[in-house]
């Protein structure tokens, strides 16, 4: 394994836990101090791809609504809905470090053989033109990714990474990293700071699902694991509610979170 400082182009995965308050609505503070480290870490040189969840919780708070919907048509209607203001939020805020963005919206069927080719030369080209493409999965349309979910973004992020040649994937949410227990039952649970294989069980200490907006939880984390190890990527977990851990990644005594090292 490389150092982490040495990592040029980075998949960014940020959770819905992590872009919004316990409302839906997002926490305006921190996307704040993430677009800025963001932007920073592309000043040093970093290419930068960004899978961002959050659409649809955005757009149940914008329509009213205090959970997850079940009926596909309305969660297509808040996917609508949260996917405009959360684009309108993150070309505001890079524009601010004169950073442009792209968005990308994809289903499982654009992944397929013979079609991801364009999801790569797309992603090259605007790579090439400092671009930070946003990616999401397109839950206006696809339904079955919103009722059986590519599904969730975690494993997304690490089909993106695949598909761009990431030497490195950082999935941000709400925990610190993969646990030996479940630290929500145990308080003497320890953090797993470095995974080297993917075994039954490391599988097993995968807890169930996320929270009431996401649609994530470990489980889906080790699922993008294994694929992004799989295909030579680093993988590292850390928690997004701190941004400025997207520094102490490459901080090589500080590193933070839960690094899945890539087979080689």
């Amino acid at each position: 394994m490389s150092s982490l400082k040495d990592k040029k182009r980075i998949v960014i995965k940020i959770g819905t836990s992590t872009l919004t308050h316990k409302t839906g609505r997002l926490n305006i503070r921190r996307i704040e101090r993430i677009v800025k480290n963001i932007a920073d870490l592309h000043n040093a040189g970093h290419e930068i791809v960004l899978v961002s969840s959050g659409a649809v919780g955005l757009g149940m708070a914008k329509l009213g609504l205090t959970s997850k919907p079940k009926e596909t048509p309305l969660k297509q209607a808040c996917a609508a809905v949260g996917q405009c203001e959360l684009m309108y939020f993150y070309d505001k805020l890079f524009s601010d470090y004169s950073l442009n963005v792209a968005q990308m919206l994809l289903t499982k069927y654009v992944l397929l053989e013979g079609r991801k080719e364009n999801v790569q030369n797309a992603l090259e080209e605007l790579l090439s033109y400092n671009v930070i493409p946003i990616v999401n999965e397109n839950d206006t349309v696809a339904i079955d990714e919103l009722e059986l979910e590519v599904g969730e973004n975690d494993s997304l992020g690490a089909i993106v990474a695949t598909l761009a040649g990431a030497d490195l994937l950082i999935i941000m949410s709400d925990i610190d990293g993969l646990y030996d227990s479940d630290p929500h039952e145990n308080p003497d649970a320890k953090l797993i700071p470095v995974v080297n294989e993917i075994t039954d069980d490391v599988r097993k200490l995968a807890g169930g699902a996320g929270s009431k907006l996401g649609t994530g939880g470990m489980i889906t984390k080790i699922n993008a694991a294994e694929i992004a190890v799989e295909n030579g990527i680093d993988m590292i977990i850390v928690n997004g509610r701190n941004p400025d851990t997207l520094y102490d990644i490459f901080d090589e005594n500080e590193r933070p979170g839960t690094l899945f090292v890539a087979k080689k």
